[in-house]
């Protein structure tokens, strides 16, 4: 068992907090602040406890000088004032005499965010890389590490692993705990039927999460782009679809090996190309995609197949559309899996990946979902049973 916040002594302490404030931003302003909302427990147990929280996180990616204008904080820092009705002080740098003196002279309760923690990719990657002079020196402006990004965990950065592996005491954050419990719940001790969907584009992306499942779960929804491949594997005619070849021995040995397992789409809604147009429905046979079109969403048959699969499920775990969401005429199937779900009253259901979970936020069903992971790739390989480094890097209790 890893330390939580709850076991940290905090009063009168600086307490590193790395967070996720990886938020969307559009002509200046903040368009979800989801993510500044989901930190805000654990940031105000440091202060309520008279701890100093010393804020940091990454935005988006940097790669030249240029991209600094655009993804500095300090947007992030106004919004959080906001939220917790008090000061932030902000400091743009993420090192230096500056960002020394004013966490010295740091009252009991106050809070402080500096910079963008990727600006220092623009030194030979230094974040990215875990470079181990940078998680040294983030780790000497604290007395106690608190990791409450969760979706960031996946990855050995010197804000996370650097500053855990060179801190006397560490700890998750509320955030990252509930991720963790919540993902173990479906991995370790599902109620079942376990019923798994599994959505998005590629098999590649996502083999190591579909076998893991297949392992786990009573049934495993396949839709989206990777159903083609299967659908191919199978023999069926996938018109212009997108369809990994070199992976259709594998959905072959898929098929064969957990033949009572796999749910795959019985119908298909498709398009003459990858645009937003008329739904085309192949009415004669429903299984067979029609030569010159291209499959972007499953269609009517396939729902109801799903939706009688989800029926009698006791925990349900869903990771990626069921078609091109973007296009307004084929978010159909995606939307319809969702519904499905929220109609489900007793079971537990886990939601990840960010196409679904957008999805379910446009239909306002994310108070119906048990658990609404914050982690895509983190998710991912989390469920694929790895362990993750931003989390092995915590000490245990």
């Amino acid at each position: 068992m890893k330390k939580t916040i709850d076991d940290l002594q905090l009063n009168g302490k600086k307490v590193l907090i790395r967070v996720d404030f990886n938020v969307p931003i559009k002509n200046g302003k903040i368009t979800s602040l989801k993510r500044i909302i989901s930190s805000l427990p654990t940031i105000k147990k440091v202060i309520n406890e008279g701890g100093k929280a010393i804020v940091f996180s990454h935005l988006g990616r940097i790669k030249e000088e240029a991209d600094k204008e655009k993804k500095s904080l300090e947007i992030v820092a106004i919004e959080l004032s906001k939220q917790l009705n008090q000061e932030v002080i902000f400091i743009n740098e993420t090192r230096g005499k500056k960002l020394e003196k004013a966490i010295d002279k740091m009252k009991n309760g106050q809070i402080l965010l500096f910079e963008n923690t990727r600006f220092e990719d623009l030194n030979d990657k230094a974040e990215s890389k875990n470079n181990p002079e940078l998680g040294k020196y983030w780790a000497s402006l604290g007395d106690v590490f608190i990791n409450d990004a969760f979706g960031t965990a996946h990855r050995a950065h010197a804000s996370n692993v650097g500053i855990a592996s060179n801190i006397k005491e560490s700890a998750m954050g509320y955030l990252l705990e509930k991720e963790v419990s919540a993902l173990s719940k479906v991995l370790d001790k599902p109620e079942r039927p376990f019923v798994a969907i599994i959505g998005g584009a590629k098999i590649s992306d996502k083999i190591g999460v579909v076998s893991s499942l297949l392992e786990k779960a009573d049934k495993v929804i396949i839709g989206g782009g990777m159903a083609y491949t299967f659908n191919k594997a199978l023999g069926f005619n996938i018109g212009n679809s997108l369809v990994e070849e070199d992976k259709i021995d594998l959905a072959k040995e898929y098929l064969e090996k957990y033949k009572d397992k796999i749910v795959l789409p019985v119908d298909h809604a498709t398009g003459k190309s990858f645009e937003d147009q008329e739904r085309i429905v192949n009415k004669n046979n429903p299984l067979q995609i029609l030569d010159g079109t291209m499959g972007l969403d499953i269609d009517k048959y396939s729902i109801e197949l799903f939706k009688k699969e989800l029926e009698n499920a006791k925990t349900v775990l869903w990771n990626g559309p069921m078609g091109v969401t973007e296009f307004s005429n084929f978010k159909y199937g995606t939307e319809e899996v969702a519904k499905a779900i929220y109609k489900l009253s007793d079971a537990y259901s886990v939601i990840g990946g960010g196409d679904s979970v957008a999805a379910v936020e446009s239909l306002g069903f994310e108070q119906a979902f048990s658990h609404v992971s914050t982690g895509g790739g983190a998710s991912i390989e989390f469920l694929e049973g790895k362990e993750l480094p931003g989390i092995k890097s915590i000490q245990d209790k």
